[in-house]
């Protein structure tokens, strides 16, 4: 294995506001090794987040001392495009490319190509790094309820509703859920569905010829956020409050993220939603059936065979509330001393993180 371009790439993930941080044997580079050649490794390793074409790329690299080839340099960058390694898309020169974050980003994108190997790889580098990755603020991931769990007279902005996501989009696709697929490569599945993960387009037809997504109508897309909730599934978005072009439907048992809680404690790892869940005293009859649907145990039954809300665990998701046989349970707004706004754009966000881990991202950006 060629660890210069893998350390190389690994220190150039690492500098980008998610972050990869190294490990002490080396998974994050035997990881990497899975995915890039030597060749594909250095030339991302040299990239941008911001898309640049091919000239561009070849310009600046050069200058910095490397003599790439530009015809040989195409073809590795369209070939890595394919494979989900890199970005790429309009610039304002034409065709650019530009380097995207381990997670989320890369990892995602290889669901189409991921088998045991890579499944066992990446648990390495779990157990050993994402306690790093997640535990620092804002978090990547935000979650977001489906509008029917909210009281019906509270105000819900569209990018706190999941339903409002799914109707601002042109486009609409699902597929495989990868930390599903990945724990069950491993041989530890979970009972909750695969196919759940949703994407969006603002660009009509987008996802009609992809090879990994199942493109869908809206009502379609409607119905399989309905379906992720009666499963049990947490929605959560990008961490921004524009340009929220996915939803995860996500578990504590097999998310990459939300595992973080589950397996390591960690609390924040997900933005938790501007609601929480209240339950009416008079209505409750101390069932407890809402309580295998609520993945942050905040739910209790006191004394009184009344269900009681830890709201400093309640993530306002809103699962529970459809399950709850008697209409007792309802999301209701936090006070306002109590809500973060997520940041305004992913450029908001990246800014934001990027101070939060003391690096300075001109030099990536």
């Amino acid at each position: 294995m060629n660890d210069r371009a893998y350390k190389m790439l690994a220190e150039r993930l690492d500098a980008l506001p998610n972050g990869y941080p190294a490990t002490e044997d080396g998974s994050e580079l035997r990881l990497l090794a899975k995915l890039f050649t030597p060749e594909e490794a250095s030339l991302a390793a040299n990239l941008r987040m911001t898309l640049e074409t091919l000239q561009e790329i070849v310009e600046r690299v050069n200058v910095d001392g490397l003599d790439i080839d530009p015809k040989e340099t195409k073809k590795l960058l369209k070939g890595m495009a394919r494979k989900g390694l890199i970005k790429a898309g309009r610039s304002d020169h034409g065709m650019g490319f530009g380097l995207m974050p381990f997670v989320v980003g890369i990892y995602e994108m290889q669901i189409g190509r991921i088998d045991e190997e890579l499944a066992e790889l990446f648990e390495q580098y779990h157990k050993q790094a994402f306690g790093n990755i997640i535990s620092v603020q804002p978090a990547l991931h935000r979650v977001v309820p489906i509008g029917e769990s909210v009281r019906m007279d509270m105000e819900v902005r569209p990018y706190e509703n999941a339903t409002e996501i799914v109707n601002q989009a042109s486009a609409w696709g699902v597929m495989d859920c990868i930390c599903r697929k990945q724990k069950a490569l491993i041989g530890d599945p979970c009972d909750h569905p695969l196919e759940m993960c949703m994407v969006f387009s603002p660009v009509p037809g987008t996802f009609d010829s992809s090879s990994t997504i199942r493109a869908l109508t809206q009502d379609e897309a409607l119905e399989t956020l309905h379906d992720a909730a009666r499963a049990g599934l947490v929605h959560s978005v990008s961490n921004n409050q524009e340009g929220n072009y996915y939803i995860c439907n996500c578990c504590t048992c097999s998310c990459g993220l939300l595992r973080g809680m589950a397996e390591m404690g960690i609390a924040n790892v997900v933005a938790r939603s501007v609601f929480v869940n209240s339950v009416d005293a008079d209505l409750c009859m101390g069932c407890e059936d809402c309580v295998d649907y609520c993945q942050f145990d905040a739910l209790e039954l006191a004394d009184e065979l009344l269900m009681q809300v830890d709201s400093l665990r309640c993530v306002g998701c809103g699962v529970c509330v459809p399950v709850c046989p008697e209409d007792a349970m309802v999301l209701v707004r936090r006070p306002e001393d109590e809500i973060l706004p997520p940041p305004v754009s992913e450029s908001d966000w990246l800014m934001e993180r990027a101070e939060a881990r003391g690096i300075d991202i001109n030099l990536v950006k």
